[in-house]
Formats: C-alpha cells, structure tokens, sequence
C-alpha cells in the first residue's frame, strides 16, 4: 500500500479528495514514508511584530504577582499620600473620594484589557495551530498502527498456513511409516 488513494480508501474509509485537508496531508505523507511531526513553535513564533511583541509582554506583566503587588502598593501609596497631605495641610492633590485616581485606574483598565485580549488572541492561534497538528501525528499514528495489526495478521495467517501444512505432511508420514510397520489398520472402503 503505497499510494495515497490506497491509504485513505482502506484506513479511513474514503476516496483520497473526499477527505479533509488534514487527512490528506496525512495519506500523503504514510504513502511516502515520511514523517510528519515538526515543532510547531517555530512555525508560529518565526517573526512576531513589535505590536505582538508589547502585547505579550504587557499580558505577561499584567497577570503576574508583581503587577499586583506594585498595584496594591501604588493604591496603598497614594491614599496614604493623600491622607498625610490631609492631615499636615488640611488638603489634598485627589480629595476623598479619589476622582483622579479612578480616573487613572479606568484609563489603565482601558489600555490594558485590550492589549491583554490581544495576546490571548495571539496565543488561541497558538493553540489551534498546534491542537491541528496534534490530529495529524495522532491520525498518523493510528493509521500506521492500523497498517501494523494488518501486517501481524497477514504473518499470522500465513504462520498458520505453514504449520497446517507441515502438520499435514507429519501425518502423511506418520501413516506411511505407520503402513510400513503394519501397526495401523487400513480403513474399510465401500466399494
């Protein structure tokens, strides 16, 4: 089984141009013995814009503990800020209840989520690309592990074939030598 064609009509069941594109990359590559495993990062990490580049960095700061840290510090920073400059002057830069600084936290809630929704974009890409080439090894895999229990069959079969044969052959044998001492009685024939 060599060809395309064979491969996809007696392992999956169909003609070769009814099948997927992914299967019949598949068929095409069993039909020519090659392998089909390649390490995907590289397909999809070959040259990632500087827009690309920002928003994974921004998504890898933004969800890590140190944003969150330096977060609750700036919030901690700037309240304590406030009420010190209450406390000594009787004012302060951003009064109770902190206009300024939801203005700043809506303003950073607002560049950020997009950017962020742009990298987990980016990685879904990833995954889909690298989930489809899962498919193709496995389908491969199977289909090679298909080709293999067909193999084992074909050799057992034809291991049987031979020992029948050789066991027929004993038998001839023994009833020849069993004939030739007299020690088996020949059947009756109706005749």
């Amino acid at each position: 089984m060599r060809h395309a064609e064979d491969i996809a009509t007696k392992l999956l069941g169909q003609p070769l141009q009814h099948l997927d594109a992914r299967a019949q990359k598949v068929a095409q590559h069993m039909a020519r013995r090659q392998h089909i495993t390649r390490n995907t990062a590289h397909d999809i990490d070959a040259a990632p814009t500087l827009g690309q580049r920002a928003a994974d960095a921004v998504a890898r700061f933004g969800g890590s503990w140190t944003f969150v840290g330096l977060f609750a510090a700036v919030m901690v920073g700037w309240v304590g800020l406030n009420a010190v400059l209450l406390a000594r002057q009787g004012t302060t830069f951003d009064p109770y209840p902190f206009i300024l600084l939801n203005l700043f936290l809506s303003m950073l809630a607002a560049i950020q989520a997009p950017v962020i929704l742009m990298s987990q974009n980016r990685q879904a890409q990833k995954d889909r690309i690298t989930a489809e080439h899962d498919y193709e090894v496995n389908l491969k895999a199977e289909l090679e592990i298909m080709l293999l229990h067909d193999k084992l069959d074909q050799l057992r079969e034809s291991q049987w074939q031979a020992l029948l044969a050789m066991q027929q052959e004993q038998l001839t044998l023994l009833t020849g030598l069993a004939k030739a001492r007299g020690a088996v009685p020949m059947p009756e024939q109706d005749g």
